[in-house]
């Protein structure tokens, strides 16, 4: 379940991964939260709780007499996602030495042995499973297809052989949000729909742009990412293009009221000003970071303000 840390944060407290490693001490909690992922169950959990948030939002339910539902729904979507994460790291061990941002994994460090990985990645998918069936089947049959699509579809098949490997692994990470409003409503609502087409679709600008700054990298683990194959030109035109994408959803969401429809057009308008500002700057990796930034705000602000609109 593809995705990244969704905190607002600026260029300068990116950290700077060519020194992270130096020195780097961990304990064995924090191997865990590594090997999970943590940073991508927290933002995925982010757009689950909105999905659930506005179904019981449109169907007139109280949060707080629906809270058994709630806990089954982020507690088992956070496993599902972590077991898949962590079974990601149990396969990639043999390139994520090479590149820096990974190559103090657990899995790679040697301080966890990966079969060890390999099972409680298992373990923690049926467990989580078995918690969004407590809500209702939907939530589990969405939640494995999450889990199908990013571990096998994605980092099996096609991230070591395809430049569409982003574009594949955007299925899973749009999954959490119908998760969240499957657990409320079975009966997936337009709107619901609209959040997995605003996750599909923000997750390839946001990660051809961290591949962009990652380059190197990719080309050294032999993942063959756009910007490696085809160069940086065709990768900023499509970073543009999944842009101009994003356009329509907010206009779908108008029972959000206009003052969201607003913000989330805003919202894309900035970010297609930024796009198109590559096409004067002559550094790549600063204009790549800027976007990459950019997106992590543009998620945060977007799924955060949905449920705000909603209390006001």
């Amino acid at each position: 379940m593809a995705g990244t840390k969704s905190v607002l944060v600026t260029d300068k407290n990116i950290p700077d991964d060519e020194n992270r490693d130096q020195g780097y001490k961990t304990t064995a909690f924090k191997d865990f939260l590594a090997l999970i992922k943590i940073g991508i169950v927290n933002s995925n959990l982010i757009t689950a709780f909105t999905g659930m948030w506005l179904a019981l939002y449109f169907s007139d339910k109280s949060f707080l007499q629906e809270l058994d539902i709630v806990f089954y729904t982020l507690i088992g979507s956070a496993l599902v996602i972590a077991g898949s994460c962590a079974i990601n790291n149990f396969y990639d061990r043999d390139i994520d030495h090479v590149m820096e941002r990974t190559k103090v994994r657990p899995t790679v460090t040697g301080k966890i042995n990966p079969k060890p990985v390999l099972v409680l990645g298992i373990l923690l998918i049926l467990v989580g499973t078995g918690l969004l069936l407590l809500t209702t089947v939907m939530a589990a049959v969405i939640g494995l297809i999450g889990v199908f699509s990013y571990i096998f579809l994605y980092t099996i098949w096609s991230k070591r052989r395809y430049t569409i490997n982003t574009v594949i692994g955007s299925i899973s990470g749009a999954t959490p949000p119908l998760i969240g409003w499957a657990a409320v409503d079975s009966d997936l609502h337009l709107i619901a729909w609209i959040l997995f087409l605003i996750m599909f679709i923000w997750q390839p600008p946001h990660f051809l742009a961290l591949a962009m700054r990652r380059v190197d990298e990719y080309r050294a683990a032999g993942v063959p990412m756009l910007p490696v194959v085809h160069g940086f030109d065709i990768t900023k035109r499509q970073i543009l293009i999944w842009v101009i994408c994003l356009f329509p959803l907010p206009f779908y969401l108008h029972s959000l009221g206009y003052i969201f429809v607003i913000l989330a057009t805003l919202l894309n308008v900035g970010w297609l000003v930024l796009g198109l500002k590559g096409y004067k700057k002559k550094d790549d990796i600063k204009w790549a970071t800027q976007m990459f930034v950019y997106s992590l705000n543009y998620l945060t602000i977007m799924f955060v303000a949905m449920v705000i609109v909603t209390l006001v």
